[in-house]
């Protein structure tokens, strides 16, 4: 652990490093515990500026909890479309149900109630109650493990469990009693725009001489990740009469319309439509053939006219190849 007169030393460095480069974000600029609490949905495993487009437009159409309570599962999934990990949103539409329902509308303060919620953990948790509530409590996600990580120089993999216990344990000695929203946005700055994962721009940075990292680069140390899986994923293209037909995901993208899988037992030519993206640790290719049908499953797949197509829930893979293959 640092001393006092260095834990001050770096907070009155990082503050006034923050005060003249830290960034004009949207979510800084409200105390709204729901507009806070949209902002760390987004943003979890999504960079910034990919969020940020997605985050004005969904306060224009869900403004507050009632609004989100009250939208339909269809609607939520189509505004989040494009952000991927489609769990985020169900979550989120689920925790408005029961801020609603028995909160009376109005976000919990305590973090034990915060966690109760669906999808927030820890440190969705500590974040909503720095930034909507100025409660001093530390954060750590990918950003400040970083900047803990190399300023600290912890030589343990900051995914294991004596890791993330010791980073909290970092976090928590530093984060002062007053102003601890702005300490933890100086931090989270501090690592995006400095404290960067390949390159660190240790020559600007504004606590480089409390550093204690000798080889900045060589961290954080993570463990092995796991070997990437390649998938194939085969789909049917079926128009008739200007719709096309499409069925409910059951799995990966539940309640959301994708193309058809594959009918297997029918003749078919090669196909017509070759794409990848990744899954997690998945690599999945996706391929769409052209396939007719006689008989269709009632309670999963549905005729959809061309211009429904834009206002249902479709997984970008998918509505990139429908958008490809639609004359």
């Amino acid at each position: 652990m640092l001393d006092m007169t260095i834990q001050n030393g770096f907070r009155r460095r990082l503050l006034s490093w923050y005060a003249r480069y830290g960034r004009d974000l949207p979510w800084r600029r409200t105390r709204d515990p729901y507009a806070i609490l949209v902002s760390e949905f987004m943003l979890q495993q999504t960079q910034v500026a990919t969020v940020l487009p997605y985050y004005e437009k969904w306060l224009q159409r869900f403004p507050n909890f009632a609004a989100l309570a009250r939208a339909s599962e269809r609607k939520v999934l189509h505004a989040w479309q494009g952000l991927g990990y489609y769990s985020r949103a169900r979550n989120l539409h689920t925790t408005a149900k029961i801020v609603l329902d028995r909160h009376r509308g109005r976000f919990p303060i305590s973090i034990e109630q915060m966690q109760s919620l669906p999808g927030v953990g820890k440190y969705t948790a500590h974040a909503v109650a720095t930034f909507a509530f100025d409660q001093p409590v530390p954060i750590v996600e990918a950003n400040t493990s970083r900047v803990f990580a190399r300023l600290f120089n912890l030589r343990i993999p900051i995914d294991s469990v004596s890791g993330r216990r010791s980073l909290w344990k970092y976090a928590a000695s530093l984060v002062p009693k007053k102003s601890s929203t702005a300490f933890n946005s100086a931090l989270l700055d501090l690592g995006a725009l400095v404290c960067l994962p390949r390159k660190p721009k240790c020559e600007i940075c504004p606590v480089k001489k409390i550093c204690l990292a000798t080889n900045p680069q060589s961290l954080p140390i993570k463990r092995p990740r796991p070997e990437t899986k390649q998938l194939v994923e085969r789909h049917s293209f079926v128009i008739r009469n200007d719709r096309l037909l499409l069925a409910q995901s059951a799995n990966r993208w539940k309640g959301m319309w994708i193309l058809p899988p594959l009918d297997l037992t029918s003749k078919r030519n090669g196909a017509i439509y070759k794409a990848t993206f990744p899954f997690t640790n998945h690599r999945v290719t996706l391929q769409v053939f052209r396939q007719g049908r006689s008989k269709i499953d009632q309670d999963r797949e549905r005729w959809f006219s061309m211009p429904a197509l834009e206002s249902i829930p479709i997984p970008s893979p998918h509505r990139r190849a429908i958008l490809d293959l639609l004359p």
